[in-house]
């Protein structure tokens, strides 16, 4: 057996794996062998916010073929921490450091260990644990067919429901971002049905107040809904229910920034209102970030009609996140939580304020954010970001578990994926970890059986809207698929599912990706197969904050447990190009195969890109 000095997600060398509460106790050991002749051991301890370190000398302990253990208990409070071991010894002074992994190496200086302090008393909503996300882009998904008033005539409304969307820049009415399909809150409610036979315990809805594009993240009023997709009666039927389904809903909160074409800053006089670009006193002048004054002010990427707000306004915060601002008055209505748009462009003590509000209504709402990156180490605008350590959000989109699935499923690299599990394990909280958004698709990326079959786009726009996949490639991008979303549906945190992937629909980025719901067009083999997956995982404990248990990750294969109480679920994917055969535990030759061949004598075999699916 191989000893290493030591390794962060080993319970050998930490009684306690993962993030840790404030006031918990953590005892960390090191192992040295007997060659190295040490004197003493130290652990390096540094506070993130902090360049001080401090040591704290390690007691010697048991022996083990012929490694000595060296042993140190701490307790911290709420922050990021950074450690390293370091020992004197005959041969002078060494330093074990992190490698590319979790495994310690021997050297005069390296990588530091992560360890994540949250609030003691941080709690996260349990509703959603186990369960399902849908996201719907609303002018996409189902058009009921219902009459709208009160529809500004300058958008132009498509009446062919599969035509591609429209993806030029032009003068011209039709053009990208003005084009509306009618998708509206209505016909979502037709298609509850639906969306329970998949397991849907949840619809996360794009932005649906009135805003001048089919996106609406360009928000015009944040206390009206968009009158093509309805009306406030029309959200609190959907809401209502949806319940009677046991679904609930969560919205798009976009506060970096506002369109200019809003009631707010009104640089088209569209609104009977004092808009802060075209009003010197306007009571809106000091939500916005203006130098020259009308012309020159702070947008969001550059782009000039997204005026950024400035959210730490009192003005502003107290409009978005008071007794009687945007985020209550919308869970009044019926909702039970909040995505944040590009949370890590959001002020910290902003986010603050935004977590106060929603938990006042009620703490099982749930709040989500935008992170591209691993959450808790995440660094924007200068400063190290606290979203997960209990005063912020709940969860945040997987993205990096996501472009490990897609990367695995692509390439085959197991260990990397395995990886990027036991990190995000590592690194998160418990209570985040059973939120995460797991999704592999949204609206800001090409369609996942599009980036399966033929990668992502290598073009611009134009080229992008003359690109189709071929029978071939259409055939073996849903094969794959399924296998992402076995991996999706079965490792830790919630999968998301975006609107039409289990249809089979395909595209490149926006608006490709945003194209409409195919109803009667649907690939009926993907949907029924999402349907049983959806099933299986609502109906099974271990996907309620089961814990996680690798098995296998070498050769284009991975393999992994969740287990809670008596139930077991047993994951192996294989993205080779031969058939493949792993070990498994004994225990699972007796189990119920939901997917895959049965296995025999301890052995699985996996077809050429093939997943199982076992149960005990």
């Amino acid at each position: 057996m191989q000893h290493y000095p030591f390794d962060s997600r080993n319970p050998l060398y930490r009684n306690k794996l993962g993030a840790l509460a404030e006031g918990e106790t953590l005892r960390l050991k090191l192992l040295l062998h007997s060659d190295a002749h040490v004197h003493s051991a130290y652990l390096r301890l540094r506070n993130d916010s902090e360049e001080i370190i401090r040591e704290t000398r390690m007691t010697e302990g048991d022996w083990l073929d012929g490694y000595r253990f060296y042993e140190c208990e701490i307790t911290l409070s709420e922050g990021l921490y950074w450690y390293q071991f370091r020992y004197s010894s005959d041969y002078g002074d060494f330093c074990v450091v992190k490698s590319g992994h979790s495994l310690g190496i021997v050297a005069d200086r390296g990588e530091w260990w992560q360890l994540t302090v949250y609030e003691r008393n941080y709690t996260t909503p349990d509703w959603l644990d186990g369960g399902i996300i849908y996201q719907i882009f609303p002018d996409r998904f189902r058009n009921s067919g219902m009459p709208k008033s009160g529809v500004p005539d300058d958008r132009f409304i498509c009446g062919d429901w599969s035509k591609q969307p429209e993806y030029r820049q032009t003068d011209e009415k039709c053009r990208l971002g003005n084009d509306y399909y009618g998708g509206d809150l209505k016909g979502i409610e037709q298609k509850l049905g639906y969306l329970s036979e998949l397991g849907v315990n949840c619809i996360y809805l794009n932005p649906i107040f009135e805003a001048h594009s089919n996106h609406r993240y360009n928000t015009a009023d944040y206390l009206k809904i968009d009158p093509l997709l309805g009306t406030e009666e029309d959200l609190v039927s959907l809401i209502k229910s949806a319940g009677k389904h046991g679904i609930s809903i969560i919205l798009d909160g976009v506060f970096s920034h506002t369109g200019d074409d809003s009631r707010y800053f009104n640089s088209k006089n569209r609104y009977n209102s004092q808009g802060a670009a075209n009003h010197e006193n306007s009571p809106y002048r000091c939500w916005y970030k203006f130098g020259d004054y009308p012309c020159g002010y702070s947008c969001w990427w550059g782009v000039p009609s997204l005026p950024e707000t400035d959210e730490n306004d009192l003005s502003f915060s107290n409009f978005i996140t008071g007794e009687n601002g945007v985020i209550r008055y919308w869970l009044k209505k019926g909702i039970r939580g909040w995505r944040l748009d590009v949370a890590d462009e959001l002020p910290d003590t902003f986010i603050d304020k935004i977590r106060l509000a929603v938990k006042s209504e009620s703490e099982d709402n749930y709040l989500l954010g935008e992170v591209w990156e691993d959450a808790t180490n995440k660094i924007s605008y200068g400063s190290r970001r606290r979203f997960l350590r209990g005063r912020q959000l709940d969860s945040v989109m997987n993205y990096p578990l996501s472009e490990a699935i897609i990367s695995f499923v692509k390439g085959g690299d197991a260990g990397k994926l395995m990886d990027c599990v036991l990190a995000i394990l590592e690194n998160y909280p418990p209570q985040s970890v059973k939120l995460l958004m797991n999704h592999i698709g949204t609206h800001d990326t090409a369609r996942i059986l599009t980036r399966l079959a033929s990668g992502d786009a290598a073009g611009d726009r134009e080229w992008q809207s003359h690109q189709s996949l071929s029978k071939e490639e259409y055939t073996r991008g849903a094969r794959l698929l399924k296998l992402a979303a076995a991996l999706q549906y079965t490792l830790p945190g919630v999968p998301s599912l975006y609107y039409g992937d289990e249809a089979g629909m395909t595209g490149y980025g926006d608006p490709f990706c945003r194209a409409c719901f195919p109803w009667g067009s649907e690939n009926a083999e993907l949907t029924d197969f999402y349907k049983k997956l959806g099933t299986f995982r609502r109906e099974n404990p271990v996907f309620k904050s089961g814990r996680f248990i690798p098995v296998y990750a070498d050769s284009g294969c991975i393999a992994y447990i969740r287990r809670k109480g008596k139930s077991a679920v047993l994951t192996a994917v294989s993205c080779r190009y031969e058939p493949s055969v792993i070990d498994i535990p004994a225990d699972f030759n007796s189990s119920k195969v939901i997917f895959g061949n049965k296995p025999e004598n301890g052995k699985l075999k996996l077809n050429r890109e093939d997943f199982a699916v076992l149960a005990l």
